[in-house]
């Protein structure tokens, strides 16, 4: 259980980090500080004795504590430069992330930085613990993949820190449209366009979607599926688009899907998923419910990722330029922290969105054949 003074202390510290206490602005008195946390003044002066010797605030005799300038310490001489970048990702050990990390640390290692690696596994406290280590360990630059994307994000602040300290980041996969950042994405609403098409133009008219819905690739992929069958002229019911979250992704589409394989008088002819690792989950209930792919359903994927061929069934599906795009991202920046580009510059770069090729393979056919040839 966390002491008293080590919650009070984290909790100016976190106030620091996220620029509402500037340096060189008083941080609240003891008295305040008793009244705002509801701790005693002997835990008040013991929490500040620590950020002091810590470095994160001083004292003036007579005046009160102010908050330090810790933009002083790395105060941009290249002699000054810890040479290592952090890169903050929704997870890092498995499928498309160590491809693109390799892209990162493969244009990075070339160049003389080293490489940090944190995970937030999508989850918003996690992301902010993260970032508070980034602004507190000095780094000389960031990219980071969005946290739950298509949802508002409570640690804007800690971003807009990182300009205000000068600490460049790029973003991957997505971003927060609040901060325009420098972003390298897909055009995911195109690649759930041409999943969709590719099933729609085989003659499939049942089409399950299962899409992602607290990232925003998922929700542009949905749009990519609607629009696909708007194009093709086919009405999409609303029950064939079947949403989840981080949260309930083990569980929503595992049900959703047994419910639409055995509740109703017609059976879908395929399915669309929101990426190859849903795809694989959802073949083992297909399985199960004794139903072939792609004979009687035909499943798209999307990342083509190494699942994409982990199993007998090779799955049709999107290709991520991954390693590729870790590439672009490292020298973008390595280019702002060389370059000493002001923060302000950062956001007139151009995006990198990357258009999406689909990969045909086993996992899909037209509907009424029993053989590919």
């Amino acid at each position: 259980m966390e002491t008293k003074y080590n919650f009070v202390k984290n909790k100016i510290k976190s106030q620091i980090l996220q620029g509402f206490i500037q340096p060189h602005q008083k941080v609240g008195s003891e008295t305040e500080l008793m009244k705002e946390y509801e701790v005693s003044r002997h835990t008040v002066r013991k929490a500040i004795d620590e950020l002091v010797n810590d470095g994160w605030i001083y004292k003036k005799q007579g005046a009160g504590t102010f908050c330090a300038d810790r933009s002083a310490l790395k105060s941009g001489t290249a002699s000054q430069q810890t040479k290592n970048i952090a890169v903050i990702t929704t997870y890092f050990s498995d499928y498309i992330f160590p491809s693109i990390i390799r892209g990162i640390e493969g244009y990075l290692s070339k160049n003389g930085y080293q490489v940090t690696l944190f995970s937030t596994n999508n989850n918003i406290e996690q992301e902010r613990r993260c970032l508070e280590a980034v602004l507190q360990q000095g780094f000389d630059g960031l990219i980071v993949e969005p946290t739950k994307s298509a949802l508002p994000n409570p640690n804007i602040n800690y971003y807009l820190n990182l300009e205000r300290t000068g600490i460049p980041y790029v973003m991957i996969n997505a971003y927060y449209e609040e901060l325009e950042p420098t972003h390298l994405i897909m055009n995911d609403v195109e690649g759930g366009r041409i999943q969709t098409r590719h099933v729609l133009d085989l003659g499939h008219q049942y089409v399950l979607g299962f899409f992602k819905n607290d990232d925003i690739q998922g929700t542009k992929r949905m749009k990519g599926f609607i629009k696909a069958h708007r194009e093709s002229g086919i009405p999409l019911s609303p029950k064939n688009i079947i949403t989840y979250t981080t949260e309930t992704k083990e569980t929503v589409p595992v049900e959703e899907l047994r419910q639409h394989l055995t509740n109703t008088s017609e059976l879908p002819t395929a399915i669309v998923c929101y990426n190859d690792q849903l795809a694989l989950m959802l073949l083992d209930v297909i399985r199960d419910m004794k139903l072939s792919v792609p004979e009687d359903i035909s499943v798209v994927g999307y990342d083509d990722s190494f699942l994409s061929v982990a199993s007998e069934v090779k799955l049709t599906t999107v290709k991520h330029p991954k390693e590729e795009m870790g590439k672009e991202a490292g020298r973008r920046i390595y280019n702002f922290i060389e370059q000493k580009l002001a923060p302000s510059r950062h956001f007139e770069m151009t995006p990198v969105v990357y258009e999406p090729k689909i990969m045909i393979r086993n996992s899909t056919q037209g509907l009424g054949v029993k053989e590919i040839n």
